[in-house]
């Protein structure tokens, strides 16, 4: 996505949220709000990364100029402005590598054991919560839907919300396959064994993405789960929506209204059908585009973590740049894999655009 189009995009919202006949009774009207925010932030951004980049430029050619004290006072510019303009390119690829229409979305994420067995959901439980602290750090909103418990301690199914800036730019890559190596703590003799978790990351739809006419869904209300599928509450405040016409269904029963696990569920299936219709417009096209989730099968990975060797790898990433510390990877610190896979993905956008303005 270049800047010249987002700035027309920019425009063309900005006389739509003034318009008198698309403010009165317009469904579109708080999206189209939402991606006015969305869009006004990215152009403030690019404004102050030229600004930047053009007092960087003058400093660089005044270490020409022939007064010692002008050519100290351009060295002082430029130890200022440098780690600025790299932290701002760094902004503005991870924004400029997504479409214009998901760049405001937040995310519902689904998280489930793949090969491995019990150590597979206790790898899942782990992931959970290093999502939990990125969120945390990232001051999101992070909401459960759904959390299905394992025997051991992990959990055979997780699937949260998360709301909050730069929530899809940041979190897209993070669906796949994620490999774990380690001794388990069911291990006895100390071998190290692997196990695998799929990361699903589903943009969420809105009412205004996909509508889901009465006739078509299915709603049952139910008992609570616990671990091994027993009941851990008497009312039925639980929620299963079946979706007729593709046979989707999700479930819903974190919170302790039925009403509200209600609409936590038809968000969530939006956003699946939102998701499938993405994948079938896709495979019309012809593209060669994977599933985010595949089987679950050790040799089906984006991301190792190594925890006998201290490293996580991510195999999107190429030479000493797709290594990381496991520790810090696991407690949240996930911005520098992000930041790096936004920069491969996004090579060039910006030199195309600096080219332009110059």
């Amino acid at each position: 996505m270049k800047m010249k189009e987002i700035q027309e995009r920019y425009e063309k919202v900005s006389a739509l949220i003034v318009d008198p006949k698309v403010m009165k009774g317009n469904p579109d009207y708080p999206r189209l709000l939402k991606e006015h925010g969305a869009l006004d932030r990215l152009m403030r951004l690019y404004q102050r990364y030229m600004q930047v980049k053009k007092e960087l430029e003058d400093a660089k050619n005044l270490l020409a100029d022939t007064d010692p004290e002008m050519r100290q006072l351009a060295k002082d510019d430029i130890a200022r402005l440098e780690p600025e303009y790299a932290a701002l390119r760094r902004q503005l690829i991870l924004k400029l590598s997504v479409s214009n229409e998901d760049l405001s979305r937040n995310v519902i994420m689904e998280i489930r054991p793949g090969t491995g067995g019990e150590e597979a959901a206790l790898f899942t439980g782990d992931l959970y919560k290093m999502y939990s602290r990125y969120a945390s750090s990232k001051h999101w909103k992070f909401e459960t839907i759904s959390l299905t418990p394992s025997e051991m301690g992990g959990y055979k199914e997780v699937v949260v919300s998360v709301s909050g800036d730069e929530v899809y730019p940041r979190l897209r890559f993070e669906g796949g396959t994620h490999r774990v190596q380690r001794v388990p703590e069911t291990e006895s003799q100390g071998r190290i064994h692997t196990s695998t978790a799929t990361v699903a990351i589903l943009p969420e739809a809105e009412e205004v993405d996909i509508e889901l006419r009465p006739e078509d869904l299915e709603i049952t209300a139910m008992h609570s789960r616990g671990p091994g599928g027993q009941s851990v509450n008497t009312a039925c405040s639980a929620v299963r929506v079946v979706h007729k016409p593709t046979g989707l269904a999700v479930h819903c029963e974190v919170e302790r209204s039925q009403h509200q696990n209600k609409l936590t569920a038809l968000k969530l299936l939006r956003s699946r059908l939102m998701e499938l219709e993405k994948n079938r417009r896709v495979e019309e096209q012809n593209s060669t585009r994977r599933s985010q989730t595949g089987t679950g099968e050790r040799s089906e990975k984006i991301r190792t973590y190594n925890f006998p060797q201290a490293r996580v790898t991510d195999h999107r990433l190429e030479g000493d740049e797709k290594n990381y510390n496991v520790d810090r990877v696991i407690e949240g610190d996930l911005d520098p894999i992000v930041e790096k896979l936004s920069e491969q993905e996004a090579f060039g956008l910006l030199e195309e655009d600096d080219g332009k303005s110059a």
